[in-house]
């Protein structure tokens, strides 16, 4: 796929903002929308693939609908020595980190980690902090998103009323929790691992 950068006009980003609030529309409904011919907007999609404006299309899913009930992000700290792309292929070993990202500031990373519970947390923490280069961790607890629309965003949405609780975000958590015997019920990642590939 080509990087160079190519004319990005009204009607791509037309495009565009009608992929990303529906990326099933078809050709045909998003021309009938912005005037043009289906055969037009393939043509237009096809250019902004090839030079990745557009790098793909996936569907957002409820993390607590897959088990995932505790969101956290944790600042890490590493020593001078080692490079970003060291702690990259790190993250890439753990399915458990939906988003990791260098960083201004006092921490060198940020990750954007999900669990079933606080117990599987803990574990994804220590299996990080194993790593010799990584001198410490911070982790901040997500306890609601004030924007729950957003594709960052998990089960939980601000509300007073703790029964406000989605019925199938409970009966989720109350699967992941019977495994029976001590057994722990995890989810299925939310990326392979590097070795899986």
């Amino acid at each position: 796929m080509s990087t160079k950068s190519a004319p990005f006009d009204e009607l791509d980003r037309k495009i565009v903002v009608a992929l990303i609030e529906n990326g099933r529309a078809s050709f045909a409904e998003i021309g009938s929308a912005i005037g043009l011919s289906p055969t037009a907007v393939k043509r237009r999609v096809d250019r902004l693939r090839e030079t990745n404006v557009i790098t793909g299309f996936s569907a957002t899913v409820r993390p607590a609908a897959l088990g995932w009930l505790t969101e956290a992000y944790v600042e890490v700290y590493c020593d001078s020595a080692a490079p970003p792309r060291r702690l990259a292929e790190v993250v890439r070993n753990h399915p458990e980190i939906a988003a990791a990202m260098t960083v201004t500031g006092g921490a060198d990373a940020l990750l954007h980690v999900r669990a079933t519970d606080v117990e599987h947390f803990e574990e994804v923490l220590e299996r990080i902090r194993t790593e010799p280069f990584i001198r410490k961790t911070i982790s901040y607890m997500v306890l609601s998103h004030l924007l729950p629309d957003s594709p960052e965003a998990g089960a939980r949405r601000p509300s007073d009323d703790r029964s406000a609780t989605r019925p199938e975000d409970r009966a989720a958590h109350q699967a992941a929790g019977r495994a029976g015997d001590g057994a722990r019920v995890h989810p299925q990642p939310l990326r392979r691992a590097a070795n899986q590939r």
